[in-house]
């Protein structure tokens, strides 16, 4: 048996399963850790891509894609776009996820197709930008949100919201530290509550142009930008929103019967997922003019005090749980990504304990939370969003990349699922065309993103690559310190 923090460097076989794990299976026993239990069915993975896609990017974003599309029609049709790229990537995520059923997402596809250096950068800005960014605008917008409608005449105080911000992004940790059926009831039941809402929305935006109010519609082409690099950054915006797609590769080796629900729950979400925003968008621009929507800070709280009349306060506390319920389900998934990268010796063993009585990666979960609340007092929303847009489109295309790398390395490997040649291929196109141009709209972002990623390579010789690493074997006292602290075993899966 190794010791916690090892790392398994034996090659793997077609299947992508060690054998110790093989035998482990069919004895139905472990070799001495424990496991996560796998509670989540098909309607918790819908749930869980749903909730984590319409979190804070469809009430933040719309600004950010007008701003750089210059007008209405070309805003609707990155808006589609997105959502056709965004399926795109989740079909080729399906091959990967049922061909390697393992969490990690990203992480592991890259490991598995490019080796272990690739596979940490990816955890590297996962770690600095990717996660923790993410989380601290979903947990920034519930903020504001929420208290909007306490400050009607100017914006919320910066201290109030980040405070705010801070108090229920540790207290989602909390309930994801305690049990994973809290975590998928939450989910569910804000999921339904922000569904609603966009319905509110696209509802009253109809009725507004039933009524004949179809002027702001009438020229959708006017003042467009239509050179490359606006484009581009008008995708990453886009894009934005309909991060979250991949978020149930995370959590992979906690899905029953992952070959049939993780391509199922992608199929049934996504093209939901763009329905409701492409139509909910046409209703933010029937009602509100593009200088007004652009001046907004909070564009779906402007659109309800404009249709809704006495009824407008609902709409902020209808996008509070809308992100509440966003940044739960991510909290959920994305601790997974740093336990997974523990687990393989890329980060300090002691966040791939889990919990003796509530099987949940709790170091794993408070790291998360550390990491999230740092970032919270960051003023330029957008400046992150351009940061994490990206590096995810970048790692994104790195891990589709991975996918026509797999059928080249191991051909004869179980499949259960096989997109056709041009998916990835498309993909990988459409990606390459937004990572170049962006470089010449938003040279900083792309700069201290690719600086970020650069600088993972001497951080990953220092602390693991041979003969330098002393990250596993230094690691060994901390991790006994928490398994003490919080009551931990190590997972089965990285024991021999």
């Amino acid at each position: 048996m190794a010791k916690v923090g090892d790392v398994d460097n034996r090659p793997v076989q077609q299947g992508f399963r060690r054998e110790s794990d093989e035998v482990a299976a069919k004895d139905g026993k472990s070799d001495g850790g424990i496991e996560m239990k796998k509670e989540l069915g098909l309607m918790d993975g819908v749930a869980i891509i749903v909730g984590v896609i319409v979190g804070a990017g469809i009430f933040v974003s719309p600004k950010g894609v007008l701003l750089y599309s210059g007008s209405i029609g070309v805003a609707i049709i990155v808006w589609i776009l997105s959502g056709v790229l965004s399926m795109v990537g989740a079909l080729c995520y399906a091959e990967l996820g049922t061909m390697i059923p393992k969490s990690g997402g990203d992480y592991a596809y890259i490991g598995e197709a490019f080796g272990p250096l690739p596979a940490f950068l990816y955890l590297w800005v996962a770690l600095l930008i990717l996660v923790p960014a993410g989380n601290a605008i979903t947990a920034i917008t519930f903020a504001q949100y929420l208290l909007q409608p306490l400050w009607p005449t100017c914006e919320p105080p910066y201290e109030s919201v980040r405070l705010l911000a801070a108090v229920i992004t540790c207290l989602l940790t909390a309930i994801n530290c305690r049990n994973v059926k809290w975590v998928t009831r939450v989910t569910e039941t804000f999921t339904g509550m922000k569904v609603l809402a966009l319905l509110v929305i696209t509802g009253a935006g109809a009725w507004h142009l039933m009524s004949g109010n179809t002027e702001l519609l009438e020229s959708p082409f006017a003042n467009s930008k239509v050179q490359p690099g606006f484009i581009a950054v008008a995708f990453y915006n886009g894009l934005f929103s309909y991060s979250g797609w991949n978020y149930l590769n995370f959590v992979t080796e906690e899905l029953k019967d992952p070959y049939r629900n993780l391509p199922r729950a992608i199929c049934i979400s996504m093209p939901v997922v763009t329905v409701i925003y492409v139509i909910t968008n046409i209703a933010y621009f029937a009602v509100l003019p593009p200088d007004e929507m652009l001046s907004s800070q909070a564009v779906a709280v402007t659109f309800a005090e404009k249709m809704l009349s006495f009824m407008a306060w609902t709409m902020p506390l209808f996008v509070a749980c809308s992100t509440f319920g966003s940044l739960n389900g991510a909290i959920f998934a994305s601790s997974r990504l740093f336990f997974v990268g523990a687990r393989n010796g890329h980060l300090p063993a002691a966040l791939s304990l889990i919990n003796i009585n509530c099987l949940t990666p709790i170091p794993s979960l408070l790291f998360l939370c550390a990491l999230t609340l740092l970032l919270l007092f960051i003023r330029d929303v957008f400046a992150i969003i351009n940061y994490v847009s990206y590096v995810e489109i970048l790692f994104i295309f790195i891990s589709v990349a991975g996918l026509l790398r797999l059928r080249q390395k191991a051909p004869d490997a179980h499949r259960p699922i096989k997109v056709s040649l041009i998916v990835p291929v498309v993909f990988l196109l459409t990606a390459g065309f937004l990572v170049i141009f962006s470089v010449f709209e938003s040279p900083m972002e792309v700069g201290i993103g690719t600086l970020v990623i650069l600088l993972g390579i001497p951080v990953y010789y220092v602390t693991i690559g041979k003969p330098w690493g002393w990250l596993t074997q230094k690691s060994q006292s901390f991790n006994r310190f928490c398994s003490k602290l919080f009551l931990c075993m190590p997972n089965s899966e990285k024991l021999d």
